[in-house]
């Protein structure tokens, strides 16, 4: 296998453990969220230093509006704070910022301030951030068989046409290429609604470290145990 192709070309991170961490040391959950954002710098750093060219973070999934409205209060403030904050480093890394996921649901200041971050740091060519904000994998597969179900009612598209390529075309994601390697951290061994279509052939890793804890040695250990991982999409290899 060439060095090119031991390199994952997207590496998607579900960063769970947040809570967990800040409960064991007797701090507030949010804290823990507070902590997290230390790991994403070292993510990004990783990230852009491999080669990856996107890094999709499940950030907000649908169902974290359950949490305790102290707790999501927090991490909107906390969301705002960050793209604020993170804005001009993004710029100078080259990274864009995209989101995926159903924005509408969010405060007209947390739109905003995703809409300036997007705006300022397009056209960034070293790494594509991708924040699943308000994302779960079922909702957005629900949203795109309404999308091609109102083709189908108005004539532009025949049942009979319908295609993995239209489906994938109707996801949030139809602009970026499926994972290659998807990371979970804090050792829970489940994907959690998150791209569930994009993920049929994607590389699972789960580390045991919790999402504060993650380190950019933490990333190269994830790449490294990519490249030791035999990719074979259902097809056997001579």
């Amino acid at each position: 296998m060439s060095d090119q192709k031991r390199i994952p070309q997207h590496v998607a991170i579900i960063m769970d453990g947040n809570g967990r961490w800040a409960e064991r040391r007797g701090k507030e959950r949010y804290e823990g969220h507070i902590a997290g954002i230390e790991p994403v710098r070292s993510s990004l750093r990783a990230a852009v230093r491999h080669g990856v060219k996107y890094l999709t973070l499940y950030a907000f999934s649908t169902e974290n509006w359950g949490r305790p409205a102290a707790e999501v209060d927090a991490l909107m403030e906390l969301f705002c704070q960050s793209v604020v904050n993170e804005t001009p480093e993004l710029i100078r890394q080259g990274v864009e910022v995209r989101m995926i996921g159903d924005r509408s649901r969010f405060s007209e200041k947390v739109q905003q301030h995703l809409a300036r971050a997007e705006e300022q740091t397009a056209g960034g060519k070293a790494l594509t951030l991708i924040l699943a904000l308000n994302y779960s994998s079922r909702d957005e597969i629900t949203r795109a068989v309404k999308r091609i179900a109102g083709h189908v009612a108005d004539g532009t598209l025949a049942a009979g046409q319908i295609s993995e390529r239209t489906i994938c075309e109707s996801l949030d994601t139809a602009a970026y290429p499926d994972p290659d390697l998807i990371v979970r951290t804090s050792g829970e061994q489940r994907l959690s609604n998150f791209l569930l279509w994009q993920a049929s052939y994607a590389e699972l890793w789960f580390p045991e470290v919790l999402w504060p804890d993650f380190t950019e040695k933490d990333f190269d250990r994830a790449i490294e145990e990519y490249a030791r991982r035999d990719r074979r999409f259902g097809v056997l290899n001579k």
